[in-house]
């Protein structure tokens, strides 16, 4: 019996395939729990691995620009140990590379599309404040996906897609097929913290648009859905499927 690898690895030299925009929320701060929030950890490392070993660049910015910050239970030093599993984000926080890249994010205004290949939002408890009704980051997510570009969100920045707009002013969910962070998941994690932590579910509002169709998994089980060159992740599990489907609509 034969078996064959034959891989495409990024090695230090190889020249690179293509960039990736990548959207983190600027940090915020919880008018539901009062927490300093910002982006989950796992949602913006596994991703960028899967993209960087693929061979893509990949470029930070965030809603405000600046210095960005995970949120504390999506670090995998956070004394919570919630995260602690979580080998690759622990990886790259060995990366003074890494560091840097959070450090000084440009601003989304800034940014040309034309100068990237696809988009990626990553989640995290900010977006719930800083992505809804964000009409730049609804424009500049309809730019890309309009333009035949793979566009992504996942967790809590698919609450982008509960309004954002094509350029015809029909959302830009209707007749798709998509998922996000699931009623189930949150009730979980305010019956783990014993609050409610945030301010409205994704689930329950994607339900009452007309016309498209919001669909969940198990809670926290990986799953993600591309309907055309629009690419979702249900929550922080989910990063890596959805930026596999990426890296594969960017290969053909």
């Amino acid at each position: 019996m034969v078996q064959e690898i034959n891989q495409y690895v990024h090695f230090h030299g190889a020249p690179s395939k293509g960039k990736i925009l990548m959207v983190a929320s600027s940090p915020s701060v919880s008018k539901q729990t009062g927490w300093s929030i910002g982006f989950w950890a796992a949602e913006l490392t596994h991703p960028l691995r899967i993209f960087e070993e693929a061979g893509y660049e990949v470029e930070l910015v965030s809603t405000e620009g600046g210095k960005i910050e995970m949120d504390g239970y999506s670090n995998p030093t956070d004394p919570s140990g919630y995260s602690a599993h979580d080998v690759i984000s622990l990886g790259y926080l060995q990366k003074e590379s890494f560091h840097q890249m959070l450090a000084n994010t440009k601003k989304i205004a800034d940014v040309n599309p034309k100068d990237y290949d696809a988009i990626f939002l990553v989640g995290g408890q900010a977006p719930m404040y800083t992505f809804r009704a964000n009409k730049d980051l609804e424009k500049l997510f309809a730019v890309f996906y309009e333009s035949g570009k793979p566009s992504a969100a996942v967790c809590h920045s698919t609450t982008l897609l509960l309004e954002a707009k094509k350029s015809n002013g029909e959302l830009l969910v209707k007749g798709k097929t998509w998922t996000g962070f699931a009623d189930a998941e949150e009730e979980f994690a305010d019956q783990a913290v014993g609050t409610k932590i945030q301010p409205y579910r994704i689930e329950t509002e994607a339900r009452k648009i007309a016309g498209t169709n919001f669909k969940v998994s198990y809670p926290f089980a990986a799953y993600a859905i591309a309907d055309g060159n629009l690419i979702t992740g249900q929550q922080q599990n989910s990063g890596a499927a959805a930026a596999e489907m990426m890296v594969k609509q960017l290969g053909k």
